[in-house]
């Protein structure tokens, strides 16, 4: 092959303020670009923000999410991937994987665009086979196998139509794991989301890597100019589901008030009014405690990490855990479950409880508002811990690796 690789990065929505795969398309982009390789990104909405020279390619979607199915007009149902999209939103389902798929192969029949490889950001989608019979050599990332999320769901809701309801919405599984289980490789995030990969879709072990993701240690990072605040803890919530434990988060931070009545929580990110977290709240009587944050930009979140003495993650289960390594690269003590990937991302340089445990949760936050030693030893062990393991420029070398070895096999 001559000249750099040509890369379609392609992801069903890109959501750019919170979750760790909207935050992938735009940081993978930079970094595969600056080592050289030449790169387009193909989203639906929300789309990414890319940096200028990567280009964006936007396959638009009725995005029912954001406007309601109300938004649906004639000139809609021109389109059988719109009319799928919103019956699906209708009777409970969420089809945008799928149908970005749809709209994926159709750009791909019309415009012909000249790409050595996709690269699909956990849409999975059918159109993903097609792809490869049209001659593409197609690899996918996944951060981590929704059956998770699922599983995770259904225990926490006591409803019995609610538990219909939640099956119906994640019936797109059935597409992803059949569409995993045929794709030749499979990139993740951490050695726990390959595991998990392997057991629940049952793709080989021999078709997994693990790539790893990053926190961008030149963005997030110490800044001299703010101080922290020793009244102040940082927890965020990239989507209120039971996934994220954020309940947990906010029964620890009521048992810490009793012991640090003037503690202020920053909370990033938006809570359903009916949730268990919102419902924890309100009972507790903690919404004068709590600073709501949500859409930040970079430079608002670098400055949220900075200030906060503790930040805090609940998660009944992670992937990866991009949250709390920007933290930790922001040079701030973290407190972490033990769920999925978290220990791993955390090492040594942090605190590590049980999940759904409040009590351990508020016990370890405590234990670093009083301990002022332990504290700046793991802001230190921390932002070092990132450096070495977790940067996007390590993730880029291991990706550009993947995509030889795939471009290798294709040409055999």
């Amino acid at each position: 092959m001559t000249g750099p690789i040509r890369v379609a990065l392609v992801s069903y929505r890109s959501q750019p303020f919170s979750g760790g795969q909207g935050v992938y398309v735009s940081a993978l982009a930079r970094a595969l670009v600056q080592q050289g390789v030449a790169v387009d990104v193909i989203s639906g909405p929300p789309y990414p923000n890319l940096d200028e020279g990567i280009q964006l390619i936007r396959l638009p979607s009725l995005d029912l999410y954001q406007h309601g199915l109300r938004s649906l007009r004639w000139h809609h149902l021109a389109s059988l991937s719109h009319i799928i999209e919103w019956f699906s939103k209708l009777t409970g389902g969420f089809a945008e994987p799928y149908t970005f798929g749809r709209r994926l192969k159709r750009y791909i029949k019309r415009h012909k665009p000249h790409y050595d490889l996709i690269h699909d950001n956990q849409s999975l989608c059918y159109a993903l086979l097609d792809l490869r019979a049209m001659g593409y050599p197609v690899v996918a990332t996944i951060h981590h196998p929704i059956t998770s999320d699922l599983r995770l769901a259904l225990s926490a809701e006591p409803s019995w139509w609610r538990r219909v309801l939640l099956r119906r919405w994640h019936s797109f599984l059935g597409m992803q794991i059949a569409v995993a289980r045929q794709l030749p490789k499979i990139m993740t995030v951490s050695e726990s989301a390959r595991k998990d990969i392997e057991r629940e879709f049952g793709v080989r072990s021999e078709r997994l890597v693990v790539t790893g993701i990053g926190a961008d240690t030149g963005v997030f990072q110490p800044l001299a100019t703010i101080q922290k605040d020793p009244n102040r803890i940082m927890l965020t919530a990239s989507s209120d589901t039971a996934l994220k434990g954020v309940v947990f988060g906010i029964e620890a931070f009521a048992i810490l008030r009793q012991s640090y009545p003037e503690l202020r929580l920053r909370l990033v990110g938006s809570l359903r009014a009916d949730g268990d977290a919102q419902c924890a709240i309100d009972r507790h009587g903690l919404a004068p405690w709590i600073d709501f944050e949500k859409h930040l930009s970079q430079d608002r979140l670098v400055h949220y990490y900075n200030e906060a003495t503790v930040f805090l993650s609940s998660s009944l289960y992670e992937g990866f855990g991009l949250p709390v390594a920007e933290a930790m690269a922001s040079g701030t003590a973290v407190v972490a479950t033990d769920g999925g990937a978290l220990p791993e991302v955390v090492g040594d340089a942090g605190l590590i409880v049980p999940t759904a445990h409040p009590q351990a949760l508020a016990d370890a936050v405590a234990v670093l508002l009083h301990d002022s030693e332990l504290r700046h030893g793991f802001e230190q062990k921390g932002r070092a811990r990132i450096e070495r393991l977790f940067s996007w420029s390590a993730c880029a070398q291991r990706t550009i690796a993947e995509y030889e070895a795939s471009l290798s096999h294709a040409n055999r």
